[in-house]
C-alpha cells in the first residue's frame, strides 16, 4: 500500500553566524546558529554553509545538527579537506555515517 505523507516544512528563524572561516581556496565556511519549532517546542539547531568567492557558488544545510561540536567539527573537516560548496551534502552524510 502506498499513500501520500503530509509533513510541515520546518524553517530556521533567527539566524546568526556562530563561525566563519575563510579557507585558502578562496571558500568561506561557516557555522551558523538558530532557532526552529520542532513538535511545539523551539530548539537551537546549528547549520553550514560554504560560500566559494571566486565562482559565487553557494550551499547551506540550514539544520545540520543540534550540537554545537558536531557542527564545529564536521566545518573544520570541510575546511582540511578544501571542500568546495557543491560537496558538502556528500561529506556530511559520509561524516554522519561514521559519527553515528
Amino acid at each position: 500500500m502506498f499513500g501520500i505523507l503530509k509533513k510541515k516544512k520546518s524553517e530556521v528563524r533567527d539566524r546568526t553566524v556562530y563561525m566563519e572561516v575563510f579557507g585558502d581556496n578562496r571558500v568561506a565556511y561557516r557555522v551558523v546558529a538558530g532557532k526552529m519549532w520542532s513538535y511545539g517546542e523551539e530548539i537551537s539547531t546549528y547549520g553550514i554553509e560554504a560560500e566559494n568567492y571566486a565562482t559565487g557558488e553557494k550551499e547551506t544545510i540550514p539544520d545540520f545538527s543540534r550540537n554545537i561540536e558536531d557542527a564545529v567539527d564536521f566545518a573544520e573537516a570541510l575546511i582540511n579537506l578544501r571542500a568546495a560548496p557543491k560537496q558538502i551534502y556528500t561529506r556530511a552524510l559520509n561524516y554522519l555515517c561514521v559519527s553515528i
